[in-house]
């Protein structure tokens, strides 16, 4: 059984104190097999040309796609871990915010894959597509727990 889906403000409770919060991501919608967040273009997301780095791409890509992941199976029972992930990074932007939509192309038992696609904020070009592939694995028991 799935638990309820957790709201926005939950979510984005669950980033505190890690990169995500570092690099200031936001979750900013909720779907079936959809998540949707952005991250501000600064000095924390820049390559030294003044360009958003490609890995705080991936970061976004990461993040949202591991986030999707968790909220399709028993968090009670079970986690999911990255196995892959790929980009590309098609358009630079130097200011702003980008916005990745993540969505789940297969959900099954024991791996999932989620699509990512990234876009500009204010004018919509194509940043940076990404997919990744999850593992579904069971949780160790709690103590006190049979295995």
């Amino acid at each position: 059984m799935i638990p309820p889906t957790p709201t926005l403000e939950q979510l984005n409770a669950w980033c505190r104190n890690t990169m995500g919060e570092h690099l200031g991501m936001e979750l900013t919608e909720i779907g079936d097999k959809l998540l949707v967040g952005r991250m501000p273009v600064d000095h924390r997301t820049h390559q030294p040309m003044g360009l958003l780095h490609g890995g705080a791409s991936v970061a976004l890509a990461e993040t949202l796609g591991s986030i999707g992941a968790a909220l399709q199976v028993d968090r009670t029972k079970k986690a999911c871990v990255g196995l892959e992930i790929n980009a590309n990074h098609l358009k630079g932007v130097r200011s702003g915010f980008v916005v990745g939509r993540a969505v789940a192309l297969h959900v099954g038992r024991t791996t999932q894959v989620w699509e990512i696609r990234i876009t500009h904020e204010e004018s919509g070009d194509l940043v940076c597509v990404s997919r990744i592939t999850m593992a579904v694995i069971d949780l160790p028991p709690r103590a006190g727990e049979a295995a």
